[in-house]
């Protein structure tokens, strides 16, 4: 049986939020088989919210999530590394509506799950969603779709009129492994000259260059990339915490191209609308994945909360 995981022991960190600016504390708890991934607020009650697309709330430049007219926002990037490494079952709580962005990558995220919280195994099988046909959508210039496979592949295209950019393409196959080394690190990136609206309008209040790839009319303001396609990288990480809100680890070929937040969580809403376009089942060709370790955080990435 390939069984369904949560988190060994509760484990905390603190950060920033990018959007608000607000310092906040992160803990993620164990959880029961079948419960699924839950945010709650601890400043107001522990009211909790499933991290499905039913709960699905404003997109603005991040994921939220909402219930009741509690939110929570930014889940993307901890949202894939639960899903990358196999975490069905956990309960992410806050005390303030913003998942610190850390250094603008899963990195600190996976660490924290790895090293700090490690996995358990639970006594019930996971179940895949396989995709049996392609099931696709567009937006204008921005298309999405996911195809049938044996695996979880992604492949995302992007497009950019910037000298350091333009275009940028990479396939991947998506295992622990491969999300550990390739994807978590790569950092979310925005444009210098946008900085100043996105601020007028009250977001990106706790960005800098400690948190975010920031790109300048000729290049990077940081000392330097981590991957020479950090950005089409970058987009990979966020579609699959995304896609995380189907509720199942997919098991399908993932195209996009110029995607964006609110394409991505409007396709998972059309792959549930298409219930015929795939099947439930509970193990897959890569059943049998050992498990990574993690030697050490990105530096700088991660500040554990005592």
């Amino acid at each position: 049986m390939n069984a369904q995981r949560t988190l060994r022991r509760p484990v905390s960190c603190t950060g920033i939020g990018l959007h608000s600016g607000n310092k906040v504390t992160l803990s993620l708890k164990p959880a029961p088989a079948d419960y699924g991934i839950r945010f709650q607020r601890s400043d107001l009650g522990g009211l909790e919210i499933p991290a499905t697309v039913t709960h699905l709330g404003g997109i603005q430049y991040a994921t939220g999530l909402t219930r009741e007219a509690v939110s929570v926002e930014t889940v993307e990037h901890l949202l894939a590394a639960l899903t990358a490494l196999g975490i069905d079952n956990a309960i992410v709580e806050l005390n303030t509506p913003e998942v610190p962005i850390m250094d603008g990558s899963a990195a600190p995220f996976v660490y924290l799950i790895v090293n700090e919280a490690g996995v358990k195994r639970l006594p019930a099988p996971r179940r895949y969603l396989k995709v049996l046909r392609p099931i696709s959508l567009s937006q204008g210039d921005k298309r999405i779709a996911l195809y049938p496979s044996d695996h979880f592949k992604v492949t995302y295209s992007i497009s950019f009129d910037h000298p350091l950019i333009r275009h940028q393409s990479r396939t991947m196959r998506i295992s622990e492994e491969t999300f550990v080394e390739e994807i978590a690190p790569a950092r979310t990136f925005g444009f210098l000259k946008e900085v100043e609206m996105l601020r007028q309008r009250g977001l990106a209040l706790g960005g800098s260059l400690d948190n975010a790839i920031v790109l300048g009319e000729t290049g990077v303001l940081n000392n330097a990339l981590r991957f020479e396609d950090e950005f089409v990288r970058h987009k990979i990480l966020d579609v699959i915490g995304d896609l995380s809100l189907v509720g199942y680890p997919v098991v399908g070929h993932l195209v996009a191209h110029r995607g964006g937040h609110a394409l991505h969580t409007a396709f998972a809403a059309r792959i549930l609308e298409e219930a015929d376009a795939w099947r439930l089942v509970e193990t897959t060709i890569d059943s049998a994945v050992a498990p990574v370790t993690v030697s050490s955080p990105v530096k700088g990435a991660a500040r554990l909360a005592n």
